[in-house]
């Protein structure tokens, strides 16, 4: 029970808003926090130049991307991807030019799951954003645009953006809302380290995607050509060689023809499990959670791993029975077993020593001789995300387990190996010191604002 002895002002303050929540919640809190900043205070509206929603809008897709935007919801402006394959008509789409997004903008959510920002770069550049995301533009008044970022990341900003959520079932925010968020003006020099380190980590990102997407581009065009159909005939004989699955959404044929192809080309096969030390999934278990980070590891779900910036507000006692069996290590592939079949998360440095939830099989590396980085590009081509969804089974929620991956065959190109691994391993290496870079520069302004109390 948390129990805040509160004075008359502050219910003046809060619009005469009464319930106990507002006034226990970070944001309130901060703001008393703020009160005794060593430093003057400015507002989210005088360091930005606009802050605003785009227009409400009837999404029409299409799958051609040459006719079609490409389109951002507030989900995905977390992942560490952003290229999902969603795209929306140019002909169909009105107001464009509100919804357009740009670089070094700030990205939050405004409605379901509030207060998740983004720092954009390159990768945002000309990328169509739902009317749900909360643009917010810096104009570098009094702060640095890297510092007002950082700040809005911290816990104390996500409590400021968060505290005037409205709504029932449903929670949403609106840029008025925001627009008097007190901002703290920190000395110059001090700003500067934390800008630093968000714009550095911003660039490492983007050259990080453009590396796995030139790589994966080489990759797609050594794999054969395989025609997709929805619609198709199969034969009893095929279907039996491989799991004697009958429905239609296990397509055999589509399997055939791409192994078939590689054989004609005498391109080497190898399974996942021949190329890694081992292939697992750890069983259901009961969550013990704690509260306490020092007694705790941080749990990370499947959705939480593709983020670019996985958040730590989760945690897993130490003491819970087989723990280390949930651990996740650095160089390890984690695939997505249930519901979004094909998520597939390499462990970089920043999550080693993290927890995670047994719906992920784990592929754990040969010390001698790593194939993740190779198994990892594979599975993110076109036809790799194919042959791996091909495999799921269920109805509502569909589902892969570990053995179908430890079979799943994967093409040896030996011309295209050691630049695959080469390329993979420095785009993961900057991917892993972005994080730990904006972890640095969030804990600054953290560390500096607690010292306050």
């Amino acid at each position: 029970m948390k129990i805040l002895k509160t004075k008359y002002s502050w219910f003046k303050e809060s619009d005469l808003r009464l319930d106990a929540a507002y006034h226990l919640s970070d944001g309130p809190l901060t703001i008393l926090k703020l009160k005794n900043s060593p430093y003057s205070l400015s507002t989210l509206k005088d360091e930005t130049s606009s802050i605003f929603k785009g227009n409400i809008f009837k999404r029409t897709y299409v799958e051609n991307p040459e006719k079609g935007f490409q389109f951002l919801t507030g989900s995905d402006m977390m992942k560490a991807d952003i290229n999902t394959g969603k795209y929306i008509s140019k002909k169909y789409t009105s107001h464009v030019n509100t919804l357009m997004l740009q670089k070094e903008w700030i990205l939050l959510t405004r409605s379901g799951t509030l207060g998740n920002t983004v720092f954009t770069n390159e990768d945002f550049e000309g990328v169509v954003g739902t009317d749900d995301l909360i643009r917010i533009i810096p104009k570098e008044n009094k702060v640095k645009k890297g510092f007002l970022y950082a700040y809005l990341a911290s816990k104390f900003g996500y409590g400021l953006l968060t505290q005037s959520g409205y709504g029932g079932v449903v929670k949403h925010i609106e840029p008025h809302h925001i627009e008097n968020l007190p901002v703290p003006i920190f000395p110059v020099e001090r700003q500067k380290e934390i800008n630093n380190l968000i714009i550095k980590s911003s660039r490492m990102r983007s050259e990080a995607n453009k590396i796995l997407r030139k790589t994966i581009k080489i990759f797609e065009k050594k794999l054969p050509s395989i025609e997709y159909k929805n619609i198709y005939i199969s034969k009893i004989s095929s279907r039996k060689k491989y799991t004697c699955r009958l429905e239609a959404n296990y397509n055999s044929n589509l399997i055939e023809q791409f192994y078939s192809s590689l054989n004609r080309q005498h391109i080497k096969l190898k399974t996942i499990s021949e190329l890694s030390e081992k292939v697992f999934t750890p069983g259901i278990f009961k969550r013990v959670r704690t509260n306490i980070k020092s007694k705790g590891i941080p749990f990370l779900s499947g959705a939480d791993l593709i983020k670019q910036h996985p958040k730590f507000d989760s945690f897993l006692s130490k003491k819970m029975k087989n723990i280390e069996n949930y651990v996740l290590r650095e160089g390890w592939l984690a695939i997505q077993d249930a519901g979004t079949i094909g998520y597939i998360s390499y462990i970089t440095k920043n999550l080693d020593g993290v927890s995670a939830t047994n719906n992920l099989v784990r592929i754990v590396p040969n010390k001698d001789n790593n194939f993740n980085y190779y198994i990892y590009c594979y599975l993110k081509t076109q036809i790799g995300q194919r042959i791996l969804k091909v495999n799921e089974y269920g109805s509502v929620q569909k589902h892969v387990d570990n053995h179908q991956i430890s079979n799943l065959l994967v093409p040896i190109f030996e011309d295209i190996l050691e630049k695959t691994n080469t390329n993979a391993r420095k785009a993961m290496d900057s991917l892993g010191m972005a994080c730990m870079l904006e972890n640095q520069a969030i804990s600054l302004i953290e560390k500096e604002i607690e010292s306050w109390q």
